[in-house]
């Protein structure tokens, strides 16, 4: 390319973050960094994160066992949103009633009414 003075067109993709407002709320860290856990489905920890598809950013929704790190529910669609974190808890197979810590970013989409329900 240079022998000819070629330059390329070819651009990567890149999501623009939007900047949105910290949640600050004072919520004790029980989990305090300790991610070996000796009862299987009592801490699991969650987080979205983004992939492109067919020239689109949709996001991955992924809750995971601290006991054995098992997926225990997932889910994908096209907003970052807590009805994708809905639909990834509505995914598992286990009884949400024996989770005793969920521990997370504390991005918005988990700190909702929706997924307090839930």
């Amino acid at each position: 390319m240079k022998k000819y003075a070629l330059v390329s067109n070819h651009t990567v993709a890149q999501l623009k973050v939007q900047r949105s407002k910290v949640n600050n709320d004072p919520i004790d860290n029980a989990v305090n960094q300790s991610f070996d856990t000796h009862d299987c489905n009592q801490t699991v920890v969650g987080d979205l994160t983004y992939v492109r598809v067919r020239n689109k950013w949709h996001y991955v929704c992924v809750l995971v066992d601290l006991f054995n790190r098992e997926i225990l529910g997932q889910s994908v669609g096209p907003n970052k949103d807590a009805l994708l974190v809905k639909i990834a808890f509505l995914s598992s197979t286990i009884l949400l009633s024996n989770i005793r810590y969920f521990h997370t970013d504390r991005g918005n989409e988990f700190k909702n009414v929706m997924i307090d329900d839930v």
